[in-house]
């Protein structure tokens, strides 16, 4: 990211679909000429893992660490590949277009897959599904099969499930493998139609010449085919239940800290492995994307860990992680490792040392830098350093304008107005950060698609610390106004980014 360049952050699911979610058909290839089109280089999006109400559909929260998310599988583009016939898209619910009603997504393109799966038996395997599946057996048995099974015990977690197939015995594997093989093809062949797809649309990235930036969660969700097919790289005890947990301590901003929930790593475990499910972690998003974000980069450095069973994050510890040597592992062989660090919040000196050692850069964020003595806030336009990505926002922030119009004080906005010369509205401020995020020293800008339209609070992606309503926002299309995609264009090339 050395050249000075710009980009956007939308998730798939925020996309215009008549099929009541965003998808990776015709919207999203339009989406990209867009970009293309307004000078971008690059499109930011959240993880791609599959999501389920059980976790409020969080992105970050996923069953598989490796699977694609079907729900992003266009209808359209299943038709144009004859895995459905136009008759079977034409008759669908009136979804809302503003946001996602997630459980009649599933309703509705359950009834799909099933369609085009039975299809597809009748047309027989080609050899593109052959070489899929034979290409990514070390994830896609596993996963398909952990799919069927938790049907199959009707949502239970995968540590609540009788013990022989709680504990992958050989003998109980292979009886619910035949009785659900079915069930199990299936979801390989969903497997299989989403990694097509998105194939298609990374290459129409290419072609336009625009890169895609994915994400990776630092950590799981309990309930995850990687815990199941690998409990001895996660704290777990002798019941297979989590012995430790992922937070982070108490701050300012929280008097008992923060308690993830997540199980935590057993780093030794992953060291004599020779970070073997990291590397093919890394490889298989690098597979999908062209350059990625490692949320919460720290726990790569020291990470808060939390007996099971306590209530806040309170009575947790700091332990050490091996980032070094498994960062230092995955350069080997490779030209380059394109990790953006995500490095917001109390950051360490031993973190920056890291992230300068393998040359990732760090984030910064405007709405973060106007407050405090701004001289010195490093967030502030001034101060943000050439090797980094600078953002007005993120998915976990409030909108430009929704952070303007009711999270800045009267003070804070008086320092806002000094600093850039004079008061401006909730109409402008928008435009104000934007320019602000293009002309800082910052190789990469990025800027989410709610601040280049100036949304409002309306907008917003996500609310951390709660669990209603999240990653619930959609486009709609006569939002992307001819004006503010010009003008958008024209900052692009103003600030020397096209």
């Amino acid at each position: 990211m050395n050249r000075r360049s710009s980009g956007v952050l939308l998730h798939i699911t925020s996309l215009p679909s008549a099929y009541g979610i965003g998808d990776l058909g015709p919207a999203a290839h339009r989406f990209v000429d867009l970009l293309a089109e307004t000078g971008q280089r690059f499109w930011q999006i959240l993880p791609l893992n599959p999501t389920c109400p059980a976790f409020g559909n969080s992105p970050y929260q996923s069953i598989s660490a490796f699977a694609g998310n079907t729900w992003l599988i266009s209808p359209e583009q299943m038709v144009a590949d004859g895995f459905l016939a136009p008759e079977d898209i034409v008759d669908h619910p009136g979804f809302p277009e503003d946001r996602v009603d997630y459980q009649a997504v599933l309703d509705y393109k359950n009834g799909l897959f099933d369609k085009a799966f039975e299809r597809f038996k009748e047309r027989g395997p080609d050899f593109r599904y052959k070489d899929f599946a034979a290409d990514n057996v070390s994830w896609l048995d596993d996963y398909a099969i952990f799919v069927a099974l938790k049907e199959r015990f009707s949502g239970r977690v995968w540590g609540d499930w009788p013990s022989g197939i709680r504990d992958r015995h050989e003998e109980a594997l292979h009886k619910h493998g035949a009785e659900l093989a079915d069930r199990i093809f299936r979801e390989k062949f969903l497997q299989y139609v989403f990694d097509h797809q998105w194939g298609v649309l990374k290459n129409h990235c290419r072609m336009r010449h625009l890169q895609i930036i994915g994400d990776i969660p630092i950590y799981l969700t309990y309930d995850s085919v990687d815990l199941w097919a690998n409990p001895g790289l996660f704290k777990l005890d002798e019941q297979k239940k989590p012995a430790a947990v992922s937070g982070v301590p108490p701050d300012m901003f929280s008097e008992t800290g923060q308690l993830w929930g997540n199980p935590v790593y057993n780093w030794d475990a992953h060291r004599e492995q020779g970070f073997r499910w990291w590397e093919s972690r890394i490889d298989r998003t690098l597979a999908l994307v062209d350059r990625l974000r490692l949320d919460h980069f720290r726990g790569f450095v020291q990470f808060w860990e939390v007996p099971a069973g306590e209530e806040t994050a309170r009575n947790g510890r700091w332990v050490d992680a091996p980032g070094r040597d498994l960062f230092t592992l995955l350069a080997r062989g490779r030209s380059c490792l394109p990790i953006i660090a995500e490095d917001l919040g109390y950051i360490t000196s031993d973190v920056h040392e890291m992230m300068g050692h393998f040359g990732f850069p760090g984030m910064k964020i405007l709405t973060f830098g106007f407050s405090g003595d701004i001289a010195r806030n490093p967030h502030a336009p001034h101060n943000i350093a050439k090797g980094c990505v600078t953002y007005t926002g993120t998915h976990d922030n409030n909108t430009v304008r929704g952070w303007f119009e009711h999270e800045v004080p009267g003070d804070q906005k008086d320092l806002l107005f000094h600093y850039i010369g004079g008061p401006v509205s909730a109409e402008e401020i928008h435009r104000i950060l934007m320019r602000l995020a293009m002309l800082s020293p910052a190789d990469t800008a990025i800027i989410p698609m709610q601040d280049v339209l100036g949304l409002g609070e309306e907008a917003r992606m996500n609310r951390p610390g709660t669990t209603e309503g999240n990653w619930e926002w959609r486009l709609r299309p006569e939002q992307v106004g001819e004006g503010a995609m010009r003008e958008f264009a024209e900052v692009t090339g103003i600030y020397g980014r096209g």
